[in-house]
């Protein structure tokens, strides 16, 4: 404690002496550790960039405790700071222990912000080089770069140029981040030397590790770094970030295409009013109008994202689902549906609600929103009549449209509602090129035929499939895609389809698996997740599997990306829903275990179904007992593995009406989870992945 009040008093000091960034915002007080200790190579910038720290700190609302020693890495010490900077530290710092409690720390919900050297530490250690996300491998000597930055509603980049000209020592890193990390910035290697990590070169990025976050910046070598105000902005946002003051999507984002970047070709105002163009931003003048993406409507399954910013009590909002407007904005109104943007109105009329037909989750959306003044990301992902809303990265909507008059699929535009509301997007991007794909519309294929068939999507079916039958489809869109859904019709015993690339015999990115629907008039929707999905087009190869003759008919598949949520579900006392021994048999029990970021705690929610190792959350034998064992089992679309999360927490399958429970209330590693009458209990109470 004396060497925290030593760090206030020297940084009250600093900080009258020195000028402080500006602060963002009115943020609640926190407290911020900087860690500089080193075991290699030892910057001369790190006292400036202490320095800084503590005068960003001074200026916006938080303290600053300066230390190279590793014995304040303890649970105790540790709670008390809501991020930890490593400021260019260097080798190994950290003993097991100190290790130990870092990274519990992390996992619990605590905020990392490496600087620079951050990268060149800790090697042996395999959760460090996850929160770092990439270690550094090489750098030529100091000299001016472009960085180009990526993502310009990121607290910490969004005060940047789209071209950041600076100079510093530019990293190469072992692996690129991007799979694991939201990429913030890149560098342009063609604009300096020694770049090895080509036209995509990450040089900042933002993640989550279970509850906690982590910011990285390569930049931050030289001495004079931490004296520009653009490098100390993106310090400040980057802590403010960690420490959870400001929002951000730091969700890997791959396979999305910009619509809107800085050209406005393709786009259309319908009614009054106008946007301006500038900076890569669009700003409202007027209304009430629309500005829509004219050169392309989207099926019933997309990810739509954009940035916003909002001043005072303004009014906008997205459109999606809507037919050709013309000139005339209302038929967006009438016929789509606007996902708000609004900073204070009646529940359905705010900030992330389905304006006039569902109000978001209102706590969710708090804690997920940006004030007025700041940059917010949606993503919008709609799956066939379904809208998932997500603020920041956070689920705050899940609405699903009943209304025969709408459609989802459509076009997307964004509003100008009037002149006395100014609102700003900035990068809208679509994962788009996962519209349905016609199962019959193959390019090659073998034993099946396209068959007519009453209720198919274009009229026909994918039939006559018997197993060891295939089809294939060139040149399919498919970078970034987590799923497919199939739709698909059986009175017969039903199957697999195998889903693969460049043959028949080509690696097998998922299986899906198709019931008997009940008839041969009975259509049905089936998913299945995917791995290993190359980046870009792919031909596409679709095999057949199933026992007997008359498997099924394929009507249309679809690549879904985003809106799929992975990570753990967490329960009682914090634990995590587990697959026993990261088992994959069918029958394997689930129980409760201490989150340890493996896969046989990684979920994905696809519906109302949880999916861990390609299988799903299933009830033994259907059944609706108290006690029934909950396991793992092969995905089949039955009720038995259908849970919808509920207002209390719970988890409940609607078939039998229970929820999904810790036996006996006990927190123990590996306590067994069981269907049981819903009682409100925290043994009932599941954090999802969002």
């Amino acid at each position: 404690m004396k060497l925290r009040a030593l760090a206030l008093i020297v940084a009250v000091t600093a900080a009258a002496c020195v000028p402080a960034t500006p602060s963002l915002a009115a943020d609640a007080p926190y407290d911020v550790l900087v860690f500089s200790k080193t075991a290699g190579f030892r910057h001369d910038a790190i006292p400036a960039g202490i320095q800084a720290v503590r005068d960003l700190g001074a200026a916006n609302n938080f303290t600053v405790t300066a230390t190279e020693d590793a014995a304040v890495f303890t649970a105790a010490n540790l709670a008390q700071y809501e991020a930890v900077v490593f400021m260019s530290t260097t080798g190994d710092v950290l003993n097991d222990a100190q290790q130990t409690a870092f990274e519990a720390y992390i996992r619990g919900g605590g905020g990392y912000v490496g600087v620079h050297a951050a990268a060149d530490t800790e090697y042996s250690w395999p959760f460090y080089g996850t929160l770092v996300g990439a270690w550094f491998a090489s750098h030529p000597a100091i000299q001016q770069v472009n960085s180009r930055t990526e993502d310009r509603a990121n607290p910490a980049t969004s005060h940047l140029p789209q071209v950041w000209t600076r100079t510093d020592e530019l990293y190469n890193y072992q692996t690129n981040p991007r799979a694991s990390a939201k990429v913030l910035a890149t560098l342009d290697e063609s604009s300096y030397s020694g770049g090895t990590m080509g036209a995509d070169h990450p040089i900042t990025w933002c993640k989550t590790i279970d509850s906690g976050r982590s910011f990285y910046t390569g930049f931050g070598h030289t001495q004079e770094s931490y004296a520009d105000a653009n490098f100390r902005g993106e310090l400040l946002g980057g802590i403010r970030y960690a420490a959870k003051r400001a929002q951000a999507d730091c969700r890997p984002e791959n396979g999305y295409t910009p619509l809107y970047n800085g050209s406005t070709t393709g786009w259309s105002q319908a009614g009054p009013g106008s946007f301006t163009n500038a900076d890569a931003t669009l700003s409202s003048t007027g209304g009430l109008g629309l500005y829509w993406y004219s050169a392309k409507q989207f099926g019933t399954s997309y990810s739509l994202k954009a940035d916003f910013r909002i001043t005072g009590d303004s009014n906008s909002g997205v459109y999606v689902g809507f037919p050709n407007p013309g000139n005339d904005p209302n038929i967006a109104i009438n016929q789509g549906y606007e996902i708000q943007i609004d900073a204070t109105d009646t529940p359905d009329h705010t900030t992330g609600a389905i304006y006039n037909f569902q109000s978001a989750n209102i706590a969710a959306r708090d804690a997920a929103l940006n004030p007025p003044g700041a940059w917010n990301t949606y993503e919008i992902a709609v799956e066939g009549q379904r809208i998932r809303v997500y603020l920041n990265g956070s689920l705050i909507n899940d609405f699903t449209n009943t209304d025969p008059a709408r459609n989802l699929d459509g076009y997307i535009g964004i509003q100008n509602h009037g002149s006395g509301d100014q609102v700003s997007f900035r990068n809208v991007r679509i994962a788009s090129g996962d519209s349905a794909q016609q199962a019959e519309l193959f390019t090659t294929a073998s034993g099946v035929e396209p068959y007519t068939k009453a209720g198919a999507h274009n009229g026909q079916t994918l039939g006559y499939i018997e197993p060891g039958d295939w089809a294939a489809y060139n040149g399919l869109n498919i970078g970034g895609s987590t799923s497919l859904r199939a739709r698909v019709v059986s009175g017969g015993p039903g199957g697999q389809i195998q889903v693969r690339t460049g043959s028949t015999t080509g690696p097998i990115l998922g299986t899906v698996n198709v019931p008997n629907t009940g008839s041969w008039d009975t259509y049905a929707d089936v998913t299945a997740p995917l791995t290993g999905v190359p980046a870009g087009s792919a031909n596409v190869y679709l095999t057949f599997t199933g026992t007997g003759t008359g498997l099924f008919d394929l009507d249309d598949f679809t690549f879904v990306r985003g809106g799929s949520p992975t990570g753990p579900v967490k329960g009682l006392a914090g634990k995590c829903l587990d697959v026993r021994g990261a088992a994959t048999a069918d029958g394997t029990q689930i129980q409760l275990y201490t989150c340890n970021g493996s896969g046989a705690q990684s979920w994905t929610v696809s519906g109302q179904t949880l999916r861990a190792l390609n299988k799903c959350l299933d009830i033994s034998g259907g059944g609706s007992a108290d006690g029934t064992r909950v396991q793992l089992w092969t995905c089949n679309g039955s009720g038995a593995q259908n849970w919808a999360a509920q207002a209390d927490g719970s988890l409940r399958n609607p078939q039998s009406g229970k929820c999904l429970d810790v036996a006996g209330g006990v927190s123990t590693d590996s306590t067994v989870v069981q269907l049981y009458t819903c009682n409100g209990s925290n043994a009932q109470k599941w954090t999802l992945p969002a």
